[in-house]
């Protein structure tokens, strides 16, 4: 099969690709390197079955001379903490567009990188496929990313029944591991293992008491591989994330990064930081998936727990710490 996947030299993008390529697919990557690293595709840029494209997904004429049976849209503006809502709301319908677009022409499939965000502030967990989305107000511009999804997996749909667009929705639960950005673009993890190693305070937001459902990236690829390689997939939407038994508070995932890194008998270095200091800002309380229906159509389990996970991705990010 050929495989065109936009963010390429990303997290995900780039694990995905070393995947299929040793699932013997096509691979033609795209990536504009904003988020996205070289170094992330260094192992596999010379394969004879990989084709790297050095462009911006949101310029329709990148996709002008390639053809691919799926394009896997990973590329994505994320919460505007990053950036700005402006360019969050904007960059994403574009991007998007011109996918979908680009899948309508040559008949190709789109698999599309939603994210556990849609679900906002349900408090009825876990979240299934289902389950209603609640949103804060629309001042706070902390939902301009998880509205821009919704409006991407309605936008998807839309052009599924209009112009029978084949399409695959997945909902990313907290991936993490080798390739993540080292910034806060790439999670709290991230940034905890690096100041751990510096023994510098981690910094967390409000109390900590906030949980995430962390999910090992080599999970989040193979989910994506099943929902490549099997049709079962079409026209579906897919929680796609580890155990709910893997759910941690903010505060819990930074004392265990803390010992995984400096020993058990650590006493971690904490500094909680207001929500006040951040403005007109919301979080999410609880994020926890039901991946029932990733389980049942292809007999899928997650592989990694927290704690194995984590010490993976701390031995990969030891060499990057400055």
């Amino acid at each position: 099969m050929k495989v065109l996947i936009t963010g390429v030299a990303g997290f995900v993008g780039s694990n995905l690709a070393q995947r299929l390529l040793v699932r013997n697919h096509t691979v033609i990557g795209i990536d504009n390197l904003n988020y996205g690293f070289l170094r992330n595709i260094e192992e596999f840029k010379a394969h004879p079955q990989f084709q790297f494209i050095m462009g911006d997904i949101a310029n329709p004429l990148i996709l002008k001379e390639v053809k691919a049976d799926i394009i896997v849209h990973l590329a994505s503006q994320k919460i505007p903490r990053y950036t700005n809502a402006l360019r969050t709301l904007e960059e994403n319908y574009l991007m998007l567009r011109n996918v979908v677009h680009k899948c309508l022409m040559d008949k190709s499939k789109i698999l599309f990188a939603s994210t556990s965000d849609v679900y906002g502030k349900n408090p009825k967990i876990p979240f299934n496929e289902n389950s209603d989305m609640v949103m804060g107000p629309t001042t706070v511009r902390r939902w301009a990313y998880a509205l821009s999804k919704m409006y991407g997996e309605q936008y998807i749909i839309a052009n599924r029944e209009e112009y029978d667009l084949t399409y695959t929705i997945t909902r990313f639960f907290g991936s993490y591991g080798p390739h993540q950005n080292l910034t806060w673009w790439g999670g709290p993890q991230s940034v905890f293992i690096e100041r751990a190693f510096k023994n510098e305070p981690i910094d967390i937001h409000g109390d900590g008491m906030q949980t995430r459902t962390f999910t090992y990236v080599d999970d989040t690829v193979m989910a994506l591989v099943n929902c490549i390689e099997n049709n079962k997939s079409d026209n579906e939407i897919f929680n796609t994330g580890s155990v709910s038994n893997s759910e941690i508070t903010i505060k819990d995932l930074a004392t265990l990064i803390w010992k995984l890194v400096n020993g058990p008998n650590a006493e971690p270095k904490l500094n909680f930081i207001p929500y006040s200091n951040f403005g007109n800002y919301e979080d999410v309380m609880r994020r926890v998936p039901d991946i029932t229906k990733l389980r049942t159509t292809f007999n899928f389990e997650p592989q990694w727990d927290l704690e194995r996970g984590l010490t993976e991705t701390i031995k990969w990010q030891k060499p990057f710490i400055k």
